[in-house]
């Protein structure tokens, strides 16, 4: 089994690869909402609001969310261990580095072509499609640079980089299915894969039941 992230730019077109890639594979496709609806079985309801808050749920330490973030990162591992799954963002490219099994994609593109894409996608001004677009890349750089203490745009902690403004999205599918593919075909080498994490039963259930798959990938 195998195990794809993707961590994306806003307006880098990241989502929407990950959801054909997931398709044209058959696998799971899992994102923030996925996420937030296994948080919500422990209790943890307001996981979507905390990550979007400016300058990220983790900067302003305290109990609460050290504990969301706890919980977040077993939700992850779950996720891997239950295979055949496309993550998108969240982290999960930080949390599952050094798997054998975990292919780590990132999607990318200069500020211009990102405001372009957004203004056109949420019909907005030049000035607020700007503004969006700097506010959510603030959001998720800070998110991990204060969970994982490694940045999020450093090219050296992901397998493959894509700048959509020079690869079309279909290529970049194409591409990421031929590297599963061959990921499949590799040993290990040495290193771990996530068929080696324990993460309990009663997870495992939430994570098969939200899925809605109960199969051993």
């Amino acid at each position: 089994m195998t195990i794809i992230t993707i961590s994306r730019e806003f307006g880098s077109r990241g989502a929407q690869i990950a959801k054909d890639v997931a398709g044209n594979l058959g696998y799971h496709f899992a994102d923030k909402a996925t996420i937030a609806q296994m948080l919500s079985q422990y209790g943890y309801i307001r996981f979507g609001q905390e990550y979007d808050t400016l300058p990220g749920f983790l900067s302003r330490f305290d109990s609460q969310r050290a504990e969301m973030f706890g919980m977040l990162n077993r939700v992850i591992l779950a996720l891997a261990t239950h295979g055949n799954v496309v993550i998108l963002g969240r982290g999960s490219f930080a949390l599952l580095a050094g798997y054998a099994n975990v292919l780590n994609v990132r999607t990318q593109a200069p500020l211009s072509v990102r405001i372009r894409r957004i203004m056109e996608q949420e019909n907005i001004s030049p000035i607020a499609a700007e503004t969006l677009v700097n506010e959510n890349d603030v959001i998720r750089a800070n998110f991990i640079e204060s969970s994982y203490k490694v940045r999020w745009d450093s090219a050296t902690l992901f397998d493959l980089v894509f700048d959509t403004s020079k690869v079309p999205p279909q290529s970049a599918v194409s591409w990421l299915i031929e590297t599963n593919e061959n990921l499949m075909q590799r040993s290990a080498d040495g290193l771990p894969t996530t068929d080696e994490i324990d993460v309990g039963s009663v997870l495992a259930k939430v994570v098969s039941d939200t899925l809605d798959c109960q199969a051993t990938h």
